[in-house]
């Protein structure tokens, strides 16, 4: 599972908010606001607040009329991930302007080729299609950290933007002369290198690396702590209807705004919060794993028949990409950590009974409307 601990804690810390927002009589969103010192998380506020339309929230909870009764929440939560030391990689050039970026770091589906693609292509003016990236290859002899943990990309990119960086220096030296420039004067434009101070000294990348003859290019990446950080930021709101003669909770949509320092691929990015939030969406209404405490054998039939989302439970997802345009840092566990609370205070301000235990099932729901009426 995704950011194990961080999900539950966060459901509980949210809730907590909530009532203490309530007891001062308080908006929980501006309770929120004045004990937040981070100016992310305040601008987060304000764009999940914006695109919920926070303003339809009931300001009473339970006031809603009818059986399907309607209410919003917001939760909040923070990751460390950012990354380590240990990847090795290397980026090579060769004469027919081919390039190629090697490491031993593994691909388990979160899209860490196109991510090096990408960097490498950026570093020397050129297209992601246009490199070749190997990876969980061994036989360069080139150690890598783990895969996961929201580790993978921070690990990987500052040493393959140095290595990237790298070559490009040397063949920078190498056309140098040609271009009658010192080497600090050239820039990579689109798919062309020229000299800074007179743009009519110009040569196509084909035909700078042609200048290579029978000779490649190849450099390792070193360790740039600059490069990644660590602890992000994110907050959902979730609007609800809950039938209250089933106990049936129905979630509407979910506004998640996730701070990832420098969103180096937004697509999988977007794609890595939206799959963030459908895990804390599974924890929060269908999952759960009933143990025998004689024998501590799971009592769950099998995962055939374990409940995940599904079509029909997963809701409206706005993913709003909070890119700091800072450091690169993990996304692929911070999305789920602030949706468990999110939906819980929805649920909570649609009924006006709350419910602390999860998931938030129909007999939960149902039962604490009996003990409010009773």
């Amino acid at each position: 599972m995704r950011a194990p601990g961080h999900p539950q804690g966060a459901f509980a810390m949210d809730c907590l908010m909530d009532e203490l927002a309530e007891k001062l009589a308080m908006n929980p969103l501006e309770f929120r606001r004045i004990n937040d010192t981070s100016e992310i998380r305040q601008a987060q506020y304000t764009l999940g607040a914006q695109e919920i339309g926070w303003h339809r929230r009931n300001s009473v909870p339970g006031s809603g009329t009818g059986i399907k009764k309607r209410g919003m929440g917001l939760g909040s939560g923070r990751w460390g991930g950012g990354g380590g030391r240990g990847t090795e990689a290397r980026v090579t050039i060769n004469a027919d302007g081919t390039v190629e970026a090697v490491t031993g770091t593994q691909d388990i589906g979160t899209g860490i080729r196109t991510a090096i693609a990408i960097i490498v292509a950026e570093e020397f003016g050129l297209a992601p299609t246009d490199i070749t990236v190997k990876v969980g290859d061994s036989e360069p002899g080139l150690p890598s950290g783990g895969s996961g943990g929201s580790q993978t990309t921070a690990s990987v990119a500052p040493v393959i933007k140095t290595a990237a960086a790298a070559a490009k220096q040397k063949l920078f030296e190498r056309i140098a002369p040609l271009l009658e420039a010192p080497v600090e004067e050239l820039r990579v434009g689109t798919g062309t290198i020229y000299v800074v101070s007179d743009r009519t000294k110009t040569l196509s990348w084909a035909q700078a690396t042609g200048q290579l003859g029978m000779e490649s290019i190849s450099e390792g990446g070193q360790w740039d702590e600059e490069l990644r950080q660590g602890g992000v930021a994110g907050t959902q709101f979730a609007e609800v209807e809950v039938d209250t003669e089933t106990g049936v909770i129905k979630v509407l949509k979910i506004v998640a705004v996730q701070d990832c320092g420098l969103a180096i691929n937004r697509l999988t990015t977007e794609s890595q919060i939206n799959g963030g939030v459908i895990m804390g969406l599974g924890q929060t209404l269908l999952e759960e794993r009933f143990m025998d405490a004689q024998t501590g054998r799971m009592m769950n039939a099998n995962l055939e028949d374990y409940k995940v989302p599904g079509t029909f439970e997963i809701p409206e997802i706005k993913s709003i990409v909070f890119d700091t345009h800072r450091k690169v840092t993990g996304i692929g566990e911070p999305p789920c950590i602030p949706t468990l609370g999110a939906i819980a205070n929805a649920v909570y301000n649609a009924i006006g009974v709350r419910i602390r235990s999860l998931p938030l099932t129909p007999d939960k729901v149902l039962a604490a409307l009996a003990e409010k009426k009773a």
